[in-house]
């Protein structure tokens, strides 16, 4: 079987030279683009390293005038605040590197391996060197709120965002008032079978959705909406105004039935109590 780059027929019509001359040799591609990525990531690394670097050594050299254990303590006490302020430091330069960059996702249908994608992977690429260093410390702050927006993830006023297991912020919307809980995941994409689908995922005012619950790319869930803990919703669902969504696949709750559930709940919480 021929793999998904040599067979362009869920792919929209090459975009220019680029993109062919991509399509043609997707392999080669795919691994220049990735050394591009830990080229872009090392220099954002850098600049954001640069203000720990220089705090450390003024830190160091005031603590070796002080007596006894005080040096070990002080330099420790070093240690971690440049490793915040490296953090913060990098919430600032990746939205710079986004904003620079070729980076504005556009929703898309189609392979892995065209000039399409590109944006998304840089804009990922990007994202994930926060995601998985220091959004976790910043979850729940103004900082990590502030960084959501200058990746450009739309978030209304009042949302309350308790998780950092977010891809594609630039097309994801919350709406005001909206509660993500904790581990909560959510992108703007999926793919399978060699095809990638990037569409977006909206998230209305009120919504709530529960504790782990996943979020696929396409899904529209709408005002006052709950989507119960641990569920995932599919692309191309549409969550209506006022609904309740679980299981897995999530699925509509009607009211009668949540009822029910509650009632279940209750009386095992009353018989092993």
């Amino acid at each position: 079987m021929k793999p998904f780059a040599k067979d362009q027929s869920k792919n929209p019509p090459p975009a220019n030279w680029l993109d062919r001359l991509l399509r043609r040799f997707s392999r080669i591609a795919y691994g220049l683009a990735v050394l591009l990525m830990y080229t872009l990531a090392s220099s954002a690394l850098g600049l954001a390293l640069a203000p720990a670097l220089w705090v450390w050594p003024l830190l160091h050299r005031w603590s070796m005038w002080l007596p006894g254990p005080l040096p070990w303590i002080l330099s420790g006490f070093g240690l971690a605040l440049c490793f915040f302020l490296f953090g913060l430091a990098l919430l600032v330069v990746i939205p710079i590197y986004n904003w620079v960059l070729p980076t504005r996702v556009r929703p898309f249908r189609g392979g892995y391996y065209t000039i399409h994608a590109l944006p998304w992977f840089l804009h990922n690429g990007l994202f994930y060197l926060v995601r998985f260093t220091f959004l976790p410390f910043v979850t729940l702050t103004p900082f990590g709120v502030w960084f959501l927006k200058a990746m450009g993830m739309k978030i209304g006023r009042h949302a309350f965002i308790n998780t950092e297991y977010i891809s594609d912020p630039q097309l994801i919307t919350i709406g005001d008032d909206a509660a993500l809980g904790g581990s909560v995941r959510i992108f703007a994409h999926y793919g399978g079978g060699g095809n990638l689908v990037i569409a977006p995922v909206t998230v209305g005012h009120r919504a709530t959705l529960g504790l782990a619950c996943c979020v696929m790319g396409d899904v529209i869930i709408g005002d006052d909406a709950t989507i119960l803990p641990e569920s995932v919703v599919l692309p191309g669902s549409r969550v209506g105004a006022g609904e309740t969504w679980g299981g897995v696949p999530a699925r509509k709750i009607e009211r009668e039935e949540m009822e029910k559930i509650k009632a279940e709940i209750r009386g095992m919480s009353e018989a092993l109590g």
